[in-house]
C-alpha cells in the first residue's frame, strides 16, 4: 500500500467498479515500469497497491466495515473502524500493508497461515454480501 498522486505519464483503466462509487483503477506507467492499482472511494485518501489482489482485499475491508478514513493513519495507526470490527478484519487490513504478508500476520496472531486465509475469506464474504445488498437497494 502506498500513497500516490497520478502523474501525466500514466494510462488508467477501471479494473473493478463497485457500488457507492468505489472502484479500483489500474495505472499503467508509460515508461515501462510496473502497473499499480489505485483504490478510489468518495472522501477517501488516494491509496495505491502494487498487487491487484491487495487492492481487492482492501476494497473488501472497506465494505466490511462500512467505510473508514485512511487519512493520517501513518500518524495514528490502524483506523479505529477496522480495529473495532474484529480480528478477521484487522488481519485482512494488515495483509494489505506493504510491510506485511499472510505469514507475518499469522505470526502476529500466533496462528498458522491457513487461519489467516480463513479470516480473509470471512471478510471477503461479508463485503460481497454488503455490496449485493447495496445493489439490490439501488445504491449504485
Amino acid at each position: 500500500m502506498s500513497q500516490s498522486t497520478p502523474t501525466p505519464d500514466t494510462d488508467e483503466s477501471v479494473v473493478d467498479a463497485y457500488v457507492l462509487g468505489v472502484r479500483i483503477v489500474e495505472i499503467d506507467a508509460t515508461d515501462g515500469d510496473d502497473s499499480c492499482y489505485r483504490f478510489e472511494a468518495p472522501n477517501h485518501t488516494e491509496i495505491a497497491f502494487d498487487d491487484l489482489e491487495d487492492a481487492r482485499l482492501y476494497a473488501d475491508v472497506y465494505f466490511a466495515v462500512n467505510g473508514f478514513v485512511e487519512e493520517n493513519t501513518g500518524d495514528r495507526g490502524v483506523p479505529p473502524e477496522i480495529v473495532q470490527a474484529g480480528k478477521d478484519t484487522l488481519a485482512a487490513y494488515l495483509v494489505t500493508c506493504p510491510w506485511a504478508d499472510i505469514e507475518w500476520v499469522a505470526s502476529f496472531y500466533g496462528v498458522m497461515p491457513p487461519e489467516i486465509e480463513r479470516y480473509l475469506s470471512w471478510v471477503r464474504e461479508r463485503a460481497a454480501e454488503i455490496r449485493s445488498e447495496a445493489a439490490e437497494r439501488g445504491l449504485e
